[in-house]
């Protein structure tokens, strides 16, 4: 499956290794660490997904850590398929220590297989104290915690040029009725209004899925999380039929909707924020900040801004996350050091690191919002954090993967074929309901 970019796997190898003295005790792992070198010669091993800045920041994570504790970090990259990649190294005796979750779903397969082992009392500690409860939920499986959210990802946030939406003469919607007059406004001025990654799947599911907690509300959004309420749910169809007023609309979309499902996710931030603008705005979560910037030299606050996802239909609006579970493995070679890394993890000066990088937000209430580098990335931070428990997880990454994560089928296929031809919602959450029950029943 291919990935979006919120992955933490790869620093989680030094930090497991570094900690590990503490990983057995209940006390502050930072100071039982205490830079005594209390782990010098041990090595942890870290799986994930991650690469390119990501890994590269991560990796300073992990270096405050070794600097603490010395130990050595390793890190084996998964590629997008950490569930299977994981799989086959604990069947050949060669399990890492810790890997780095990004699915929900995938963390219940590995506890329900008996892989993981239950984080310790002081991982526990720092979750109750720091987190909202939502993240606890969402790292545990029938009543343990096995699960450490470490780094997080705002997926409500619809990123724009300032430049392109002042010339049009509009301003941040607060609606999402608003939204499309406003972006008929912004393509009247000689732009597109957005830039859709149709060509990747996942970001149709994220879409969909702002929609429908706004318009449908947490509690359906939960049921239909959990397949507890058919895709055929008139609820379904009509967000089908919400976003279908965008897609049908060949004004708002860059390219039109062929042109969208030939547009990869860089791509479309490329087409608001590249070198040839083809559009004033792309929906996508706050990582389109670090493209932008990174690869399109913007400056994050002037030259790129977002707004959140307006409401839909007097719905309150939505707040969709994403994000990466730290976990131990159970057939690891140094668990204890596994367990000391998470243990630094949960605390806010491991967040810090990574946020002074950029490119990172922390659903760690004690992290000082001052460590992040930019305004901009405050405020998603803040805006994360605030909403507390209305946070609700990226609905396809707590569903099986064979329907919420698989290039070219379930959900990612039949949200293009939507994309496609948005004429009939109703046919298309049957077949979604078709794909989702064959998926959950296995």
């Amino acid at each position: 499956m291919m990935r979006r970019p919120t992955t933490l796997l790869t620093g989680c190898t030094a930090l497991v290794l570094a900690l590990g003295a503490t990983a057995c005790g209940g006390g502050d792992p930072v100071a039982a660490g205490g830079g005594d070198h209390a782990l010098g010669g041990q090595t942890v091993t870290v799986a994930g997904v991650w690469s390119g800045s990501e890994q590269k920041n991560f990796q300073k994570v992990l270096d405050a850590f070794s600097e603490k504790t010395g130990a050595k970090t390793q890190f084996v990259s998964t590629g997008d398929n950490v569930s299977t990649v994981v799989g086959s190294k604990i069947e050949g005796g060669n399990a890492p220590d810790v890997v780095m979750v990004p699915q929900v779903g995938v963390l219940q397969q590995f506890a329900k297989s008996g892989w993981l082992k239950p984080l310790s009392p002081t991982v526990r500690k720092a979750v109750d104290g720091n987190y909202a409860s939502v993240w606890k939920n969402y790292g545990s499986v029938d009543g343990s915690l096995y699960g450490l959210y470490f780094k997080a990802a705002h997926k409500s946030t619809v990123w724009y040029s300032p430049d392109a939406l002042t010339q049009a003469g509009v301003k941040p919607p607060a609606t999402y009725d608003a939204l499309l007059k406003a972006g008929h406004t912004v393509s009247d001025s000689g732009l597109a209004a957005f830039s859709v990654a149709g060509q990747d799947g996942w970001t149709l599911t994220d879409w969909f899925e702002n929609v429908y907690l706004s318009q449908a509300g947490p509690e359906k959004y939960d049921a239909l999380a959990a397949h507890k309420l058919p895709w055929t749910d008139a609820s379904v169809v009509r967000a089908l039929g919400t976003l279908g007023q965008l897609f049908k609309d060949k004004q708002l979309i860059a390219g039109g909707r062929n042109g969208a499902l030939n547009t990869d996710f860089p791509g479309s931030v490329e087409k608001v924020f590249g070198p040839k603008p083809e559009a004033g705005m792309v929906y996508e979560g706050d990582f389109v900040a670090g493209v932008a910037k990174d690869q399109f030299g913007r400056a994050i606050g002037k030259d790129a801004d977002f707004f959140p996802f307006p409401a839909v239909d007097g719905g309150k609006a939505p707040v969709v996350s994403g994000g990466d579970a730290a976990v131990v493995l159970k057939d690891g070679r140094n668990t204890k050091a596994g367990m000391a890394l998470l243990e630094y993890l949960a605390t806010p000066e491991a967040a810090a690191v990574w946020a002074k990088a950029g490119g990172f937000l922390s659903p760690n209430k004690a992290l000082d919002l001052a460590s992040y580098g930019d305004d901009v990335t405050r405020a998603t931070a803040r805006s994360l954090v605030g909403a507390g428990d209305s946070v609700r997880f990226d609905m396809s990454d707590q569903a099986p993967a064979a329907f919420g994560g698989t290039k070219g089928a379930g959900e990612w296929k039949l949200l293009q074929d939507f994309l496609r031809d948005p004429s009939d919602p109703k046919g298309t959450a049957a077949r979604l309901e078709a794909a989702a029950a064959k998926a959950y029943k296995g």
